[in-house]
């Protein structure tokens, strides 16, 4: 943030776009988001998430299916990533 300034203003205002209130429900913006962190080996990405994703509702079998579906498109280190990182979540 301070070595660039703009570029953290830039991050930070697509941040907020794409997790406004919108048609989508939040646990679910949170749920795909914990996928792609998870499809991408992000480990503390994807609990971060996935304890957002619960404060806004979502089930821990929510949490779940979407690590299944990451599995289903990106292979198996999707669920080895969410299992380091859920494993003092779930």
């Amino acid at each position: 943030m301070d070595k660039d300034p703009e570029f953290f203003k830039l991050l930070e205002s697509t941040r907020r776009l794409a997790f406004s209130e919108g048609g989508m429900p939040m646990k679910y913006k949170f749920l795909i988001a914990m996928a792609l962190d998870a499809a991408n080996g992000a480990v503390d990405g994807v609990k971060v998430l996935a304890v957002q994703a619960m404060q806004a509702g979502a089930t821990k079998e929510e949490v779940m299916e979407a690590i299944r579906i990451a599995q289903y498109i990106f292979g198996v280190g999707s669920v080895y990533t969410a299992a380091r990182a859920l494993n003092d979540v779930l």
